[in-house]
Formats: structure tokens, sequence, C-alpha cells
């Protein structure tokens, strides 16, 4: 998926959908970083895609606090 559509899938998103996203973002990443230092983790990517994509969340709901940007709700628009 190109970068441009998970920042649309994550700036349409719900506050709490992107909370429960991070949390599930962050163990994950955990995660990786147990199989690399055991060197069971095949891809070490993974351990950059989790970060960026945790950065990029932290960066949407930072905005929102600040009132950047719109709060949308989880619903798609029709195209």
């Amino acid at each position: 998926m190109k970068k441009t559509a998970h920042l649309r899938e994550i700036r349409e998103s719900a506050d709490g959908e992107l909370q429960g996203r991070l949390a599930k973002l962050e163990e994950e990443l955990f995660g990786h970083r147990m199989k690399r230092y055991t060197n069971q983790l095949e891809n070490t990517m993974k351990i950059r895609q989790a970060r960026r994509e945790i950065a990029r969340i932290k960066t949407v709901v930072a905005a929102r606090k600040a009132g950047k940007e719109a709060r949308t709700a989880a619903t798609p628009k029709a195209e």
C-alpha cells in the first residue's frame, strides 16, 4: 500500500480506533525487536515500517489535539 493511502486511512479513522491501532503497533514493534535480538526476525524492514506507522499515527493525533486537523467520522465518503 502506498504511503498516501496509509495516511488517508489514518486520517479517516476515529480517535479511539487510532489509539487501539497505536497500541497494537507498539506491541508488534516490541515483538519484532525481541525476534531481532534472538535472531528469529527474517525481514528487519518490519521494524522500520512499524516505527514509521507509529509516527504517522502520533502525528495525526497531535494535530487533532492542537486543532490543526479536523476530526472525521469513521464512515468513508461516497465517491
